[in-house]
């Protein structure tokens, strides 16, 4: 109204606006225009359906009943039961034998779709064939759950069915499940086996362990084929897990995985059975398949075997999974959880890291802001310590023969990750306050041992938030994949080329020191821009320009040591409308090159919105950088060069290193012949201890920085002034309570005051000068004498706070 507030009805309740019956989910446009309810189509409850094929569902024969009425109906006056609609309609109700022999017919070949919300790219939409089932539930195939992002918890599906034949058609050609094997943003298969079938296989293919008296290489039992393998298991002469020898079936062969130089292989008799269900031209796979082999394998069977094999052959890895699942008859128990022994005496080495950070604090050395950080970073390193320490002592298992069963389903991939094993058994790690702030006492407990009353109140703060966040956050993802499909939309494959040669430069993706993606992974399915030869035979073209870049040839340019490529990108693509098939390259889902018309736009759009409603990952900020684990404050030289600065600005110091003055600065390291290696870049502060034009080593550290504080440096020598520093305006000069020692803070003012340290020269004229930021600590006192390199003030970065999607 006009005051600003909701017009109210009878009984203060505010009454339905203009923009109210338009806006939101239940208003006029998303409620009536753009989504309708439709005929034909039902929900139920969904349960596992471990024994269909990856094309079928199973359908309830009630639903089906009226799903496909219309259908039954024709079919009923076609044969004559009955004559008009009506009397059809009763007979339907009245449920004879003929409706259902009718119903079977109807259906079959007739497939209908699968729907589960929130259906957040195309694979939540699905085509199968209906199987008709007793009982209430939809029964889906377990292989598809990935997809869905489905579990059996109560989940409910939709299920459509397409009345015409062009509609049905496009169900079966392009909907059907086992058309869509690979994920659109990837390119990775989707449909890959998760939880029981990944234990199955990886529990049937682990590696064997050598036991104490084990036999020599020469006296393991020798097999001609698969199927005395399988004679001999079934006579109870040969484990699953033991090691045997077997002629090799690859001897000779190019496949992919298989050894074609061996005569036999030194397997275990559970890795012949694995083996049976792939084809041949795969080769023999000697290795433990956890989650992320199983990926591979089904990529690799996709490639050489084709589509039809890869379906057939997925149906077969489901059953093999689930069957030795069952037969393996994993469980864990309490005692399976072993903490280390280890974990104390890491503890005490943080305890005592930390007393020593706190004395520094209490001297007046570090500021309260680098004392927190420090304590922090200690926790954090002390909390991977013990991690790994565990994952090695659950790996051994107090040296039992059998592996330890909590280790098996996270190293197959199968449940659970290390971050919860970790809690389990090696401790909990820091938490966050609700604001945000990361608490600086870490639980130590772990939930084996249990926590004390103080540290499970410190639990329930996460625990709150994530429960929260989850219901909130749902929302935001959802909306912000209808804000990029509608941004995104009008981008469509329009022509195969537009003829550009521009295009962009990708290199590999390092964070800190490692190297996070490859190169090859960059460029696969990508085109080229420039022609490459090679080293080697001049002659031979690794990759031409406007060539498609395959696994074969991303591999070959990785060998020869190609550090950056420049590839044809949709951003450089000079099409009129929409983009052309050059510049996209691969489409993932099908491996193939891209088709005309494909709508790529929504195709990006979905694949950046989907995962953003899994985005609860809170990331821990330390000093300022987004990172789980501490980043090392040096730079490690990768290869060996010589340096070369580039815009750096430096000014000596006594010991003879270099102090780098200015932000955006960097050190090139290059070869004999002068081509650039590696640059880094150079933070602000840092100390460089080698100079311009130096050799440096493999693996030297040739920087060092303090990750705790920002510094103001100067490059003049002379004597210091303050401007407009006044007490209780500008600077706070207080005592810390801590340590009783006096400091110098910068605070925030609003006058037009400009807290300034300047630096005068023996003929009393500035030779510099330099404006103070709030926050900063004040390092020099007035009328000292300093020389060039000297730390005037420092600003502590950005203390570490957890940090999430939703901001």
């Amino acid at each position: 109204g006009r005051h600003g507030r909701a017009v109210t009805g009878a009984g203060n309740r505010p009454l339905k606006s203009l923009s109210d019956m338009l806006k939101g989910k239940g208003g006029r446009f998303r409620q009536n225009l753009l989504g309708k309810r439709v005929d034909y189509s039902g929900r139920s409850v969904i349960v596992i359906g471990p024994e269909l094929k990856l094309h079928q569902c199973g359908l309830p024969k009630k639903m089906a009943l009226v799903l496909f009425e219309p259908f039954i109906i024709r079919r009923l006056k076609e044969l004559g039961y009955v004559h008009t609609v009506r009397s059809a309609k009763k007979m339907i109700e009245r449920q004879t034998p003929e409706v259902w022999d009718i119903l079977e017919e109807v259906t079959k070949g007739h497939p209908v779709l699968l729907n589960r919300a929130p259906t957040l790219h195309r694979l939540s939409i699905q085509a199968f064939e209906p199987l008709l089932i007793e009982g209430e539930a939809i029964r889906i195939h377990p292989l598809v759950c990935t997809a869905y992002n489905a579990d059996f918890d109560g989940d409910q599906m939709a299920v459509h069915v397409p009345l015409s034949v062009e509609a049905q058609m496009e169900a079966r050609m392009l909907m059907l499940a086992p058309n869509n094997i690979f994920s659109p943003s990837s390119g990775k298969p989707i449909t890959t086996p998760s939880q029981d079938i990944t234990l199955g296989c990886y529990y049937l293919t682990q590696n064997p362990r050598r036991a104490s008296g084990s036999v020599a290489e020469s006296r393991l039992p020798l097999f001609d084929n698969a199927v005395e393998v399988e004679f001999a298991m079934a006579d109870g002469g040969v484990k699953t897990h033991d090691r045997i020898r077997l002629k090799n079936p690859d001897f000779g062969k190019q496949t992919v995985y298989g050894d074609s130089n061996a005569r036999i292989l030194e397997t275990t008799a559970g890795r012949v059975i694995f083996n049976e269900i792939w084809p041949d031209k795969l080769g023999f796979f000697n290795k433990a398949a956890g989650k992320k082999q199983l990926s591979d394998v089904i990529w690799h069977c996709y490639q050489v075997a084709g589509q039809q094999t890869t379906v057939e052959t997925l149906d077969r890895l489901k059953e093999l999974g689930f069957a030795e699942a069952t037969k393996a008859g994993i469980s864990i128990g309490i005692s399976d959880m072993i903490i280390p022994k280890e974990k104390q005496t890491e503890l005490e080495h943080a305890y005592k890291q930390i007393k020593q950070v706190e004395q520094q604090y209490r001297k007046g050395i570090i500021t309260d802001g680098e004392r927190y950080n420090k304590i922090i970073d200690i926790w954090t390193h002390a909390g991977d310590e013990i991690s790994s320490v565990m994952f090695r002592t659950l790996e051994h298992n107090e040296g039992r023969k059998e592996l330890n069963p909590v280790f098996l389903m996270v190293d197959s991939g199968a449940r659970g990750n290390r971050q919860q094993v970790r809690q389990l058994a090696g401790m909990r790690g820091l938490m966050a306050k609700p604001s945000g702030e990361i608490i600086e006492r870490p639980i130590t407990s772990n939930f084996r041992e249990g926590l004390t009353v103080l540290e499970y109140f410190i639990s329930t703060h996460g625990a709150r938030k994530g429960l929260a966040d989850t219901a909130l956050k749902t929302a935001d993802s959802g909306y912000l994949t209808r804000k990029l499909v509608d941004a995104s939309q009008d981008v469509i494959i329009n022509e195969m080329d537009c003829g550009t040669v521009n295009g962009i430069v990708v290199r590999s993706i390092y964070e800190g020191d490692e190297e996070v993606v490859d190169l090859a992974t960059r460029i696969i399915g990508r085109v080229s821009c420039e022609t490459i030869v090679d080293p080697v035979d001049k002659k031979k073209k690794l990759v031409k320009a406007n060539q498609l870049i395959d696994e074969k040839i991303a591999a070959d340019l990785q060998r020869i040591g190609v550090e950056s490529l420049k590839i044809r990108s949709v951003l450089t693509c000079e099409c009129g409308r929409g983009v052309c098939a050059l510049c996209y390259g691969r489409n993932l889902a099908t491996g193939q090159f891209v088709k005309l018309g494909e709508a790529v736009g929504i195709i990006a759009a979905q694949s950046i919105g989907e995962p953003g409603t899994q985005l609860t990952m809170r990331t821990f900020h330390i000093g300022g950088t987004a990172s789980q684990t501490f980043k090392q404050p040096i730079i490690k030289a990768k290869n060996d060069g010589t340096l070369q600065f580039n815009d750096l600005r430096t000014v000596q110091a006594l010991d003879g290193s270099w102090i780098v003055l200015n932000k955006n600065g960097s050190i090139g390291v290059h070869n004999a012949e002068g081509r650039e290696l590696d640059r880094y870049n150079v933070v602000i502060g840092s100390v460089v201890s080698k100079s311009d034009g130096a050799a440096v080593k493999k693996g030297e550290t040739f920087v060092q920085w303090d990750p705790y504080n920002v510094p103001i440096l100067t490059d003049k020598s002379g004597k210091i002034e303050f401007r407009d520093m006044i007490a209780g305006v500008t600077i706070k000069r207080d005592v810390d309570e801590a340590t009783g020692l006096m400091g110098t803070v910068i605070i925030e003012h609003k006058e037009d005051l400009h807290p300034q340290i300047v630096v005068v020269g023996d003929k009393k004229e500035i030779v510099a000068s330099y404006s103070i930021p709030a926050g900063a600590h004040v390092i020099v006192e007035e009328g000292q004498k300093i020389r060039a390199g000297a730390l005037l003030a420092k600003t502590p970065r950005k203390i570490a706070k957890t940090k999430d999607i939703t901001g």
